[in-house]
């Protein structure tokens, strides 16, 4: 694959091109990784910038119907939105579904719109692995937007935060057992909060639960980077395609006072020492699936077992081996 090629046609907004660089990206190929990393070098100098929207919700709240809804408003508004969607694999198999395509039939028809499903495979976070660098390819391609999805909430799920600019949580309308249910740290990294399904007969509940979330906000401690009023919870309804606009208005208003204030740019710094940090320590990680590595794995767990060598010791040494 001729990366300089592939590079300049996802600059020109090439989709074929695009695809082939996230498989590329996705493949853990040692050949693939040394040419996704030089095509991440060649992207670097396109110098193009997105808002990065991670998106974070509890099963069958809607988030696909969310997402189709609210890509649909933005490219009618003449904005490019990619969709990175993860969808859970299985622990058995390690296949997944990827049926996102199938659930936003209307944005994946949309000239303007970009919807890649990938497979979270065992990465924690809720996001497939190499998702910050596809976040970076679809940026260099000149979308607007990029909205990540995760696979759902969980202990993991902050992970999203290290790779976007603003977190949505979004919630169905429920009573106070769904509060109890969302970790508080999923909470604290959340700048906006958005309960679905907010019309017909559960527009009173969908109230309640917007006042009760809006109220567990408060309670936070207030976050540097937040202006007066942030994080805030609102309701949006999907379906009817209701609050969508006043929830975008929101999202843009927290960029731009970021962006003023020296956070914006700040916050991607850190990201990147963090993505940096996480690359080191899966490196060190990768050095163990080597043959010999896992050869003299079993050989000292054998010793450990039999009792010929403490378990502290036989890391100690299994670590000695790997600098070499």
């Amino acid at each position: 694959m001729d990366i300089d090629t592939i590079s300049e046609k996802i600059v020109a907004g090439d989709r074929r091109a695009l695809s082939r660089a996230i498989t590329l990206i996705e493949s853990s190929r040692k050949d693939h990784r040394e040419q996704a990393a030089l095509l991440m070098e060649r992207l670097k100098g396109a110098e193009r910038q997105a808002i990065r929207i991670g998106m974070s919700g509890t099963p069958g709240v809607g988030k696909s119907t969310f997402i189709e809804s609210f890509g649909t408003m933005l490219t009618a508004q003449g904005l490019r939105v990619a969709v990175l969607a993860v969808d859970p694999s299985s622990a058995r198999s390690g296949g997944s579904i990827l049926g996102d395509k199938t659930r936003m039939e209307q944005l994946s028809r949309d000239p303007n719109a970009f919807i890649r499903p990938s497979p979270a495979q065992s990465h924690l976070g809720g996001v497939a692995r190499r998702s910050r660098e596809a976040v970076a390819v679809c940026e260099a391609a000149g979308f607007d937007v990029v909205l990540i999805e995760t696979v759902g909430v969980g202990q993991s799920e902050t992970v999203v935060a290290e790779m976007s600019d603003l977190f949505i949580l979004l919630l169905a309308p429920a009573g106070g057992d769904e509060l109890q249910g969302v970790k508080r740290g999923i909470m604290e990294i959340a700048d906006i909060i958005l309960v679905n399904k907010a019309d017909g007969d559960l527009k009173p509940a969908a109230t309640r639960t917007c006042t009760d979330y809006a109220g567990a906000l408060r309670l936070l401690r207030k976050r540097p980077q937040d202006p007066a009023g942030f994080p805030k919870a609102m309701m949006v309804s999907a379906m009817q395609q209701e609050g969508l606009e006043k929830a975008w208005e929101e999202m843009t208003a927290l960029v731009e006072w970021r962006r003023e204030n020296g956070f914006f740019d700040a916050r991607r710094e850190e990201q990147a020492r963090y993505w940096f940090e996480q690359e080191v320590r899966n490196g060190l990680l990768a050095r163990l699936e080597t043959p010999q590595a896992r050869e003299a794995m079993q050989d000292y767990a054998a010793r450990v077992a039999e009792g010929t060598i403490t378990p502290t010791v036989a890391a100690q040494e299994m670590l000695d081996g790997l600098k070499g």
